[in-house]
């Protein structure tokens, strides 16, 4: 899906990369190839993961809040972040071999079913590079009553973003910084595709949440994390739910601390100091943070122990107390 053929090589636009493929060759995700003048995807109905989680480790706790959902990955990634915490399946393409157990789509609804899941989430590594595998998969769960998740660093073009929102329910967005020499440094890619899939995704009706990884001396400044709050709130809408999470050490980046807790108390006041409804501590369980208040009011609508939630208190989504909407999908 979403390429173009010139001679012998094929031009991608699945994401922001845009990469043209000579014959024989892989895009940047590694996962799909050009030959001659058709672009494959190699990781069609190949897992690396598949489990069952709670909707809430996505992280989205807008959407079917107390659900489980079944999360499936394949291998590869269109990004090459340093500090990647599933750096293990997202960086294996890069050895050439396509590894995976095969899963077609209707086996991944089946399985979904069994678990009492309630959603389908496209996670772990990045969905887009997998979308033709999703797309289908999200098909077959569609007709069976289930939602789709996507969990994504949104590299994506105005066409994926597109296509994905006749599918995709709701998906959690990395926006991993609110720099461009972030992303080109630390990621191999670059900032403003991701701002526009954003934009996009809310514009086309997914239900989108946001998380930020808040790394010390990177990226944890109060003016970066200012910038994002406002342009979450300003370009997206203050009920757009912002997941600020604890970094701890992996892949390439060892050398960074673990985030204060006091820096990810700082990142949430200045979310609610912007005015966004909806601000949540991620890594840190056990925080009151975690849970879901009114905006308006302030009562507990969701009360959560870590990913879990413990009690839901709304009624035809809104709030039992003083009567505003809560925002969400299929609350």
């Amino acid at each position: 899906m979403l390429y173009s053929k010139e001679g012998n090589k094929t031009k991608c636009f699945l994401c922001a990369h845009h990469c043209t493929i000579a014959d024989g060759k892989r895009g940047v995700c590694r996962v799909r190839e050009n030959k001659r003048g058709v672009l494959y995807s190699l990781v069609y109905g190949r897992v690396i993961a598949a489990h069952v989680d709670p909707i809430g480790k996505k992280p989205l706790f807008h959407y079917k809040p107390g659900s489980d959902s079944y999360s499936i990955a394949t291998i590869g990634c269109n990004f090459r972040c340093s500090f990647c915490q599933n750096w293990d399946i997202s960086q294996r393409s890069k050895e050439g071999d396509i590894v995976g157990a095969e899963m077609p789509p209707d086996r991944v609804v089946e399985n979904a079913l069994e678990n009492r899941c309630e959603s389908v989430s496209y996670t772990y590594t990045e969905p887009t590079i997998f979308f033709e595998y999703a797309h289908d998969t999200a098909k077959i769960a569609r007709e069976h009553g289930l939602g789709n998740v996507f969990v994504s660093n949104g590299y994506m073009t105005p066409e994926s973003v597109d296509a994905a929102s006749k599918f995709v329910d709701a998906d959690n967005v990395d926006l991993k910084s609110f720099s461009d020499r972030f992303y080109r440094e630390r990621c191999g890619g670059s900032l403003e595709p991701v701002l526009e899939t954003l934009r996009g995704l809310v514009k086309k009706g997914v239900w989108v949440e946001v998380t930020t990884l808040v790394i010390p001396k990177i990226n944890d400044s109060g003016g970066e994390l200012t910038q994002i709050a406002e342009f979450i709130k300003n370009e997206l809408g203050d009920h757009v739910p912002w997941h600020i999470s604890r970094f701890h050490p992996d892949y390439k980046l060892l050398d960074a601390k673990p985030t204060p807790l006091e820096a990810i108390h700082k990142a949430w006041r200045i979310g609610k100091d912007v005015g966004l409804k909806y601000v949540y501590p991620g890594n840190i369980p056990h925080e009151e943070t975690e849970n879901t208040n009114c905006f308006n009011c302030g009562e507990v609508l969701i009360e959560r122990y870590g990913f879990n939630v413990i009690k839901k208190n709304i009624k035809d989504s809104k709030c039992p107390a003083c009567g505003a909407k809560v925002d969400g999908k299929d609350l």
